[in-house]
């Protein structure tokens, strides 16, 4: 299935706990003020690539822990992404975990997730989001994974279960 991305990232040590490949998707609404990847606003630009090529790289490194999705924003492009994590985690080679990235939050990611069965279901797909836009003045440089105090690493499958956003300790992963 094709994809627009802005470009990969295939060892990460800065996009989640341990060695992860990092898919940056083309294209974002939220155009913080301050992003780390202005580059990627834009919905036209990056490059098409394919999700069954991406897994076969994904696949083809031993070293990974997990994968990442980022931006971009990840979830204005639910259907190459859940397409691409259900290989990922239908693959019975080894256990990686996925977190994305998202400048929404994950009340509103649930509440569109009602309406749109896609969204929904990579949703339920995560182990882990980093939700929130960017915000400068709350910027900080010793948030582990995140880049300003009002994002939050949040643990997918418990919030589910609990029904509502369980924040987890990045380093306890």
């Amino acid at each position: 299935m094709e994809i627009r991305i802005a470009g990969i990232a295939e060892e990460s040590i800065v996009d989640g706990p341990g060695f992860r490949y990092t898919v940056f998707t083309q294209g974002c609404p939220h155009r913080c003020k301050g992003c780390q990847n202005p580059q990627t606003h834009d919905f036209s630009g990056g490059t098409i690539d394919d999700t069954d090529r991406i897994f076969e790289q994904i696949m083809k490194d031993p070293l990974l822990d997990g994968v990442t999705f980022s931006g971009g924003e990840p979830f204005c492009q639910c259907e190459p992404l859940l397409d691409l994590a259900k290989k990922i985690k239908a693959s019975g080679e080894r256990k990686l975990n996925l977190i994305s990235y998202t400048g929404y939050t994950y009340e509103q990611l649930t509440e569109r997730g009602k309406t749109d069965p896609v969204c929904r279901e990579l949703l339920e797909m995560l182990d882990y989001l980093v939700d929130g836009k960017f915000e400068e003045d709350k910027r900080s440089l010793e948030l582990r994974f995140r880049g300003s105090s009002n994002q939050r690493f949040i643990d997918v499958q418990r919030s589910l279960e609990e029904g509502r956003a369980v924040e987890a300790d990045p380093d306890m992963i």
